[in-house]
């Protein structure tokens, strides 16, 4: 039987990656190059994921610590993004939110979308595309700059025949 995950790999120094910085979406990995993530590890990073038939793009950052503060992805990868926080350049669809935490996603599978309750206009834009948004209050996190993508860590369940 085929181990699920048989490649791995390290970013060596002086080379530095952030997971806050790195979106997959589909065969595609895109990273934030900013504060915690450098050239070096994007570089890094692509050598590995080439071995699994993934593509690497960086994305510059600005007035942004992580990638994944600024956009994330629909699970049809259409991209959500605020403001002048990132480059939009490197995203083949990209559909601008109302809100900073409408910028925040996380897919949970089917049509369900993570998404926090400070950003309900995106919400209902996410709805109107024919997704389930599923709301959560995170105010007491949002004081301190966390987001939906900073609390969530998905872990694929087990498909059942």
């Amino acid at each position: 039987m085929r181990r699920r995950y048989e490649t791995s790999g390290r970013i060596e120094a002086p080379g530095t990656l952030d997971g806050g910085d790195v979106l997959q979406v589909g065969w595609t990995v895109y990273v934030g190059q900013g504060g915690r993530t450098t050239a070096e590890g994007i570089r890094q990073l692509g050598q590995v994921l080439s071995r699994l038939g993934r593509r690497v793009v960086a994305v510059p950052l600005r007035k942004v610590l992580h990638l994944k503060s600024a956009v994330t992805a629909l699970p049809d990868g259409t991209f959500l993004a605020w403001g002048d926080r990132v480059e939009t350049d490197p995203f083949p669809a990209v559909r601008m939110v109302a809100e900073e935490s409408g910028a925040h996603v996380v897919p949970l599978g089917g049509d369900d979308v993570l998404i926090a309750a400070s950003a309900p206009r995106t919400a209902d834009l996410i709805a109107g595309l024919g997704y389930s948004p599923v709301v959560v209050d995170i105010t007491e996190f949002e004081r301190l700059e966390g987001c939906v993508t900073c609390l969530s860590v998905l872990i694929p369940g087990r498909r059942r025949m």
